[in-house]
């Protein structure tokens, strides 16, 4: 397992906020004076109509170098002169646009991380691994929350600063899930303050070896962290067997998807059907089965895991499906327990103790959706 242990230094993201004017016009002939001004951009088909907006402006604000608009401050009887001449494509009010705010994603939202949040549970202090693709070194939403990382498979490609860094993108799309920073940009994770560990795997197109996943879980288990989450799968490997009850021998939380199979009955895979791992299904935001997910008496939890938006590789966000995406929804809550002091064991008996009863069959629900604050008590 090669290995980058260097913390990432925790540093703070600018935020880039851009704004872009809508196009208010005058006319070039004001038929009647008026006591209100107002701020216009005017596109001009050609040079007479640049002229127009500049006689009718009480303040030239921008000539534009490379394109044909003028922004200017004019009466508002203006408008109307200025958008019936043929020389002037447009003339619009100059209206503002706003950065996008944070999003509370709805899966966050469904298992109650933003209430845990607004009670002071961040999950500060407890180490969550990401075993993946990796984890985006470089994203304004994960950077703060980033510590250190490994890799059985390096990073390939251009954008890689560490082996560990993410060439795919669903490491990174699970990280955001459940532990995003609280940032005001972007979204929120499920814990925003625990240390995420990038724990590469999996290849760029999204493969790993039973050996390199194996690797993984044990190295997670020899660094003393607290929750191994694991949205891979597929068949039964004595190799990840091994090094999954090593794990939780000593002291790992083992949140695994339950796979992506259904429609079907008793087709967990692996390694979420090994009994050390919490098999996690995928829900709807009608907490509805998702029609991919497997589902068996392995289950133990669901979370949401259809259409959930979270961080991508380039600093970027997008929506993706799985049960890929309910794990850490769990691996999120189990972070925020384990923060308070609970064992791997002890963390993994609330969850189950506090689970939502939805409505589903024990085989697609298990003990029910995972509820942050109900097993944080509040």
């Amino acid at each position: 397992m090669s290995r980058t242990n260097d913390i990432i230094s925790r540093r703070k993201v600018l935020q880039l906020t851009g704004g872009s004017v809508s196009l208010a016009a005058t006319t070039g002939l004001a038929s009647a004076e008026s006591s209100e001004t107002v701020e216009v951009n005017v596109g001009y088909a050609a040079e007479s109509g640049r002229r127009a907006a500049k006689r009718e402006a009480k303040r030239v604000v921008r000539e534009f170098a490379s394109i044909d608009a003028v922004t200017v401050e004019v009466n508002r009887n203006a408008l109307s002169g200025l958008r019936k001449r043929n020389d002037v494509r447009y003339a619009e009010e100059n209206g503002r646009m706003h950065a996008i705010a944070q999003t509370l994603p709805w899966g966050v939202d469904r298992v109650d991380g933003d209430v845990a949040e607004a009670y002071g549970y961040t999950g500060s202090g407890a180490d969550v691994a990401i075993i993946d693709t990796g984890i985006d070194s470089d994203h304004p939403d994960l950077v703060d929350n980033l510590g250190s990382g490994a890799y059985a498979v390096a990073c390939s490609g251009s954008g890689c600063n560490y082996g560990w860094d993410d060439d795919n993108g669903h490491g990174t799309h699970c990280a955001g899930i459940a532990a995003a920073v609280d940032n005001s940009r972007g979204v929120v994770g499920v814990a925003t303050n625990p240390t995420l560990h990038a724990v590469k795997v999996l290849d760029s197109r999204g493969g790993g070896s039973y050996s390199d996943i194996a690797a993984g879980i044990e190295y997670v288990a020899d660094q003393g962290w607290d929750v191994a989450s694991l949205s891979l799968g597929g068949g039964k490997s004595y190799t990840v067997e091994d090094a999954v009850e090593y794990a939780y021998s000593r002291g790992v939380l083992l949140v695994a998807a339950a796979g992506n199979s259904g429609p079907c009955s008793d087709c967990v895979g692996y390694p979420a059907a090994e009994p050390e791992c919490i098999a996690v299904s995928a829900t709807t935001s009608s907490d509805s089965l998702a029609s991919f997910s497997s589902t068996g008496p392995e289950v133990e939890l669901a979370a949401p895991g259809q259409d959930i938006y979270s961080t991508y590789v380039g600093g970027g966000y997008t929506s993706l499906d799985g049960t890929s995406m309910a794990c850490p929804h769990v691996s999120g809550v189990g972070g925020l327990l384990m923060a308070e002091g609970y064992a791997n064991t002890e963390a993994r008996q609330r969850m189950r103790d506090t689970a939502e009863d939805v409505g589903l069959s024990s085989n697609e629900q298990g003990y029910g959706l995972v509820d942050a604050a109900a097993a944080l008590g509040l």
